[in-house]
């Protein structure tokens, strides 16, 4: 498979650099049947990365791999260069590697604001300081629309928030390469869209990011490539426009009634 090309992002970087995050040939077994197969991505910095297919298309299948919580079973994970295939979590972390998770994992017994705090002390460059971890922690909370609810117990929050919280945990690690899965489920109609120019702000800032999404009107309006699974392989990859149109992609996941919908 090629590797994406474009134009490059306003504030981001040139898009001929080398790749923040690689995978070849990258796949995964269980028992005798591939949930990931085969699949090859090069994403840069300033990028986003569309994933979307069916239900069961390994989409989170393949995050989990990227992210070192499943081993390849065959295939490679490259960060920054270095070979991470089957590395631990918490060195893909280190390397700069961030994600979110459908069900949320918040740690039940500490503060909103003392959750991000910890992924503060524990990222690449780790704050050493647990006031100046706090401090940051409340930055990154208003980044992402918790601001003024540090204080409360995870347990308190809305489905929405807590998967804001989800994000301002990722956040706080300060990322090279953002993992996004199915951050915008739960949102309002009028909370997606200020949560789409929060992703593209920090494409613009420079991150890399990959997101997982069923809204697909959210991912064209914020991927510059959008890549399809179906039965765990690559059915197709490229601009949103052309891959929302391909009729392979229609009758595997769209419907013909998106099509409809939206005429290219």
């Amino acid at each position: 498979m090629t590797e994406p090309e474009g134009s490059p992002p306003a504030g981001g970087t040139e898009a001929g650099d080398a790749p923040v995050l690689r995978t070849r040939g990258l796949g995964r077994r269980f028992g005798g049947l591939f949930a990931v197969s085969d699949v090859a991505l090069a994403l840069r910095p300033g990028r986003t990365l569309g994933v979307i297919g069916p239900n069961g298309a390994g989409k989170s299948t393949l995050v989990n791999l990227v992210s070192g919580h499943l081993k390849p079973t065959t295939g490679s994970v490259h960060v920054g260069g270095k070979d991470f295939t089957g590395a631990r979590p918490w060195r893909i972390a280190h390397a700069g590697v961030a994600r979110t998770f459908q069900i949320v994992k918040p740690f039940r017994g500490l503060t909103v604001a003392d959750n991000v705090a910890v992924a503060a002390m524990f990222g690449p460059s780790p704050v050493r300081s647990p006031a100046q971890a706090r401090r940051e922690a409340e930055q990154v909370l208003e980044r992402v629309g918790l601001g003024g609810r540090g204080g409360v117990p995870p347990a308190e929050l809305s489905v929405a928030d807590a998967r804001r919280l989800e994000l301002a945990k990722a956040l706080a690690l300060r990322p090279r390469v953002l993992l996004l899965d199915e951050v915008l489920a739960g949102l309002r109609p009028a909370e997606i869209d200020p949560a789409l120019a929060l992703i593209d702000e920090l494409r613009r800032d420079g991150l890399a990011v990959l997101v997982i999404e069923h809204i697909i009107q959210a991912i064209a309006a914020i991927s510059d490539e959008v890549l399809v699974l179906h039965h765990g392989t690559v059915l197709t990859q490229g601009p949103p426009r052309q891959v929302l149109s391909d009729e392979r992609v229609v009758e595997a996941y769209l419907g013909h009634r998106y099509t409809r919908k939206n005429p290219s």
